[in-house]
């Protein structure tokens, strides 16, 4: 970091995801038809998303991923179809690959997005039909505004609420729903490269290889699983959000009428910016910072709006996101993420996947695991609302926001700890194909103080409070270790010096 802040962030920037989802899953044959019957299991979803947040390279572009999996959200719970591994993996792919890219190329490749197509109905969705009394799937169409770009009420580029005589403004009506719902009518999977394999444990039925899954949704019916002459798409005129698209414009045409109509919306920069920020700074950013990083969203400098890359930028080099006279603030800041707490341990302290796989499974249990787990959001409202904050609460007295304490609750406090205390020895059996190791550490296990600073250090960059440190430093040093004790002794010193700094509130609370 001697280099400086943004030389440093191009440097990270530039590096493409050095593995792949695909890559993961053809390495390891997950995604073929074999007696492991994998096309109907989620559990390598589940290894590919930790295999990628637990290792490789790339750790900036897939933190970036990793927050835009929280806005344009998609649920591995929620997949009804075959491969749902490698569907989500296909997802998780595009994320990284536009994470610093174009908005608008991004929106249009998760709209078509098999997963996304089943998670949200667009997958089959078909024009309405009087006769049958059949109208299109209006569940795509309503959340690609309410939650992927413009919002329910109208913002000043700051984020503030634009008002009428008071009022809020709505960004669109029900019949703005409706018209654009008819745009996402006439897609389905791309069955033209697909070959079929009968089931070895059922032969009478055959399984689909993969490509399917991967490749995006199209509107041309010859294409589909079954070939049809015509397609379903609504071909009336469609009007909503102040554009109008012709009668008997195409399904292709009409998206990309649509998309571009949508992220041309005023509301998307600072929609989208307030929460990036949130997600990776403070939960309750200024109206200048907000301001600042939506400004960039509309134009790059270079008269180019909605590029990625620069937004990124722009709210990690804000100068609110530097200034060191916001660790001391406390409307800073936010609640670190679960699944965020657990990547930086396995990260910090070298894990290794026996397996080589990164066999971890759903850690969503809030009772004896850690209550969240990547692509696993339990709707498509994330895994908790950025207008959150707890009722009755110290925040909620100080209009704060605190999103992430939607997942706090009297269950996940003691489930997180009891995770941690078997998570630092891996000993806990949805972990045992994970070690970590603490090669740095054991030197220092005989030096009480100097371990509770090399943890302050590589775990919370040195934010630990006076207080804090002599409370763990005190339990540490009941735990007697000296310079020639056998490891496991020293480990079990390590081992408690990290779960008290990872269970602390100075751990916990990110600045």
């Amino acid at each position: 970091m001697s280099e400086g802040y943004e030389p440093w962030l191009n440097r990270e920037m530039r590096q493409a995801n050095d593995f792949t989802a695909q890559q993961y899953f053809e390495a390891r044959g997950f995604d073929q038809v074999d007696d492991n019957r994998f096309f109907n299991g989620t559990s390598t979803g589940d290894y590919m998303i930790w295999s990628q947040l637990l290792s490789g390279g790339s750790a900036v572009r897939k933190r970036f991923a990793l927050a835009l999996s929280e806005f344009f959200v998609v649920s591995l719970n929620d997949i009804n179809l075959s491969w749902r591994g490698p569907a989500i993996g296909e997802y998780w792919d595009i994320l990284n690959r536009n994470a610093f890219g174009s908005f608008r190329a991004l929106i249009e490749e998760i709209t078509l997005n098999p997963a996304m197509g089943v998670y949200l109905n667009t997958r089959g969705n078909r024009r309405a039909d009087p006769r049958r009394g059949r109208v299109p799937d209006e569940n795509f169409g309503r959340e690609i505004m309410q939650l992927f770009s413009i919002g329910l009420f109208e913002l000043n580029q700051d984020g503030t609420p634009r008002l009428n005589s008071g009022e809020l403004i709505e960004t669109y009506t029900n019949d703005d729903v409706t018209e654009i719902a008819k745009v996402f009518t006439g897609y389905d999977l791309d069955y033209s490269q697909t070959t079929f394999t009968p089931d070895p444990g059922n032969p009478s039925r055959t399984i689909a290889s993969v490509d399917h899954v991967r490749r995006p949704m199209t509107a041309d019916p010859s294409k589909w699983s079954r070939s049809l002459n015509d397609g379903f798409h609504a071909t009336e005129e469609k009007q909503f959000l102040g554009l109008t698209i012709p009668a008997g414009t195409s399904a292709e045409e009409s998206l990309r009428l649509a998309l571009d109509h949508l992220v041309d919306h005023p509301n998307v920069g600072p929609f989208f910016a307030r929460q990036m920020i949130q997600r990776l700074v403070t939960s309750n950013p200024s109206p200048g910072y907000i301001s600042r990083v939506a400004a960039v969203f509309a134009n790059n400098g270079r008269g180019q709006r909605g590029d990625l890359g620069s937004v990124f930028k722009a709210i990690l080099l804000d100068e609110e996101a530097l200034d060191p006279a916001k660790v001391a603030d406390p409307s800073f800041g936010k609640l670190r993420e679960p699944m965020l707490r657990f990547v930086q341990l396995a990260r910090t302290f070298g894990v290794r996947s026996e397996s080589g796989n990164f066999e971890v499974r759903n850690l969503s249990n809030p009772a004896n695991q850690l209550g969240q787990s990547p692509l696993r959001s339990p709707s498509v409202f994330n895994f908790f609302r950025p207008g959150y904050f707890p009722t009755g609460s110290q925040s909620a007295a100080n209009n704060l926001l605190a999103p992430e304490f939607q997942l706090v609750n009297e269950t996940s406090v003691a489930g997180y700890v009891n995770f941690l205390e078997r998570a630092v020895d891996t000993s806990a059996w949805f972990l045992r194909d994970l070690s970590l190791r603490y090669s740095a550490e054991l030197p220092l296990a005989h030096d009480a103080a100097g371990l509770v600073e090399h943890l302050d250090l590589v775990l919370t960059a040195n934010q630990l409070s006076a207080s804090v440190k002599d409370t763990i430093l005190s339990a540490l040093e009941d735990i007697p270790v000296e310079q020639n004790s056998p490891d496991t002794d020293k480990l079990r010193r390590i081992h408690a010096g990290v779960v008290l700094v990872m269970a602390s509130t100075d751990y916990l609370v990110q600045k």
